[in-house]
């Protein structure tokens, strides 16, 4: 029986971001369209002989033990499986914590894959989707492993027929960002109807033309340099830029590697800044 997997967890970036409304459960509907890269935390799973979920990151603001989601997560399999079977979770992270780009829920939905094949429980992807909803609510597109628009909360997900492949420079301020915190923030404005999004994009120009996200309304008044960095990555040549879920992340998107890397290397100067060059996924 295979007893270590490894699993690559993406981040992702989110090139919409509509608000529909709250539910009562204080829940949002979201309407989204959410895009894998290729910046990776790599999950280690391992079956052990001790009893118990282990979980180890070493990284600040990553929490070890029964509050981080992917122990969570080896849980909710391992009770779904009448299983003791002892867990060890090791997580390498390169994706910042609390910026935006799905770090968190991406090792949870490792998790799920990972374990579902180590347990050989052959979980559909509808089932997984379904259990991960239950543990946050970006899991299911991780789970999922396309491009999508993803409504409801996130766990409604339709692959989009045609999405350019395009260079991505990530710029992170170092600057945590409480998701609940911009949620609580937001001033809901009243949406008659929502402008139609295609589902299908040809080239990099059509993809910027829907760029948008809601969010920032809340970030960019309190973190300034949000909009700072978004007129940097302009002013580099990205074709648009956004800042990523709830923040404080920016992404420009770029045709070329050249221009994008040319782009990333002159926002390295700064020193306090955390900055990527990608491709999407």
């Amino acid at each position: 029986m295979l007893q270590t997997i490894v699993v690559q967890a993406p981040a992702k970036v989110n090139y919409r971001l509509d608000v529909v409304g709250k539910r009562p459960n204080g829940y949002h509907d979201l309407r989204m369209i959410m895009q894998r890269v290729n910046l990776c935390d790599e999950v280690t799973i391992s079956l052990v002989t001790q009893p118990g979920i282990r979980v180890s990151c070493g990284r600040a603001g990553v929490p070890e033990g029964e509050g981080n989601i992917a122990w969570k997560a080896a849980r909710a399999l391992l009770e779904l499986a009448g299983s003791d079977q002892g867990i060890a979770i090791g997580i390498t992270k390169n994706i910042p914590v609390a910026a935006g780009l799905g770090g968190g829920s991406s090792d949870c939905a490792a998790v799920l894959s990972g374990l579902n094949e180590l347990l050989g429980l052959g979980l559909s992807c509808k089932r997984l989707m379904e259990i991960g909803v239950t543990l946050g609510a970006d899991v299911p597109f991780f789970v999922f492993g396309q491009t999508a628009l993803a409504e409801g909360i996130g766990e409604l997900l339709t692959p989009l027929a045609k999405v350019p492949d395009v260079w991505v420079v990530l710029v992170n301020p170092n600057l945590p960002v409480s998701t609940a915190w911009v949620y609580q923030n937001l001033q809901l404005t009243q949406r008659d109807r929502l402008a139609k999004l295609s589902n299908s994009f040809e080239n990099l120009v059509d993809l910027c033309k829907i760029l948008g996200n809601d969010l920032e309304s809340v970030t960019i008044p309190a973190f300034p340099v949000i909009a700072e960095i978004k007129r940097s990555l302009l002013e580099l040549g990205a074709a648009g830029s956004l800042m990523s879920g709830s923040g404080p992340t920016v992404f420009g998107l770029f045709e070329d590697q050249a221009t994008a890397q040319q782009a990333g290397a002159a926002l390295q100067q700064r020193q306090d800044w955390f900055v990527a060059v990608v491709e999407t996924v």
